[in-house]
């Protein structure tokens, strides 16, 4: 299973584009990500709604509530570490363990 966060962690000083809900891109280098997808890049050029703006920013900060959608490299995805999901992690390591369930043990044997 292939998160979010772990592409995102993966494309860590690879170039990506951000485009925001208000229909701002935002094209750089990502520099660091959250738990919450809260971007900072650096080299940015930014682009106005409409296209016909464009700003050079040397940092900048994204709260993750804000983005639409986020463009990264074909290599990057290549070096995502897939993450177990919450439930494989939960999993992991248990053996039977104690409480109800199962076919075999526990008090007043099978059922029928």
């Amino acid at each position: 299973v292939m998160l979010p966060l772990s592409l995102l962690r993966a494309g860590k000083d690879n170039p990506m584009l951000v485009e925001l809900k208000n229909g701002e891109t935002y094209n750089g280098i990502l520099i660091n990500c959250d738990i919450w997808m809260n971007l900072s890049i650096r080299d940015v050029v930014c682009t106005s709604r409409d296209g016909s703006k464009f700003w050079k920013i040397p940092e900048c900060y994204i709260r993750g509530n804000n983005i639409k959608y986020l463009r990264v490299p074909d290599e990057v995805i290549d070096k995502v570490v897939e993450e177990p999901t919450k439930r494989e992690r939960d999993n992991a390591g248990r053996g039977r363990g104690r409480g109800r369930g199962g076919s075999v043990g526990g008090r007043g044997g099978g059922r029928g």
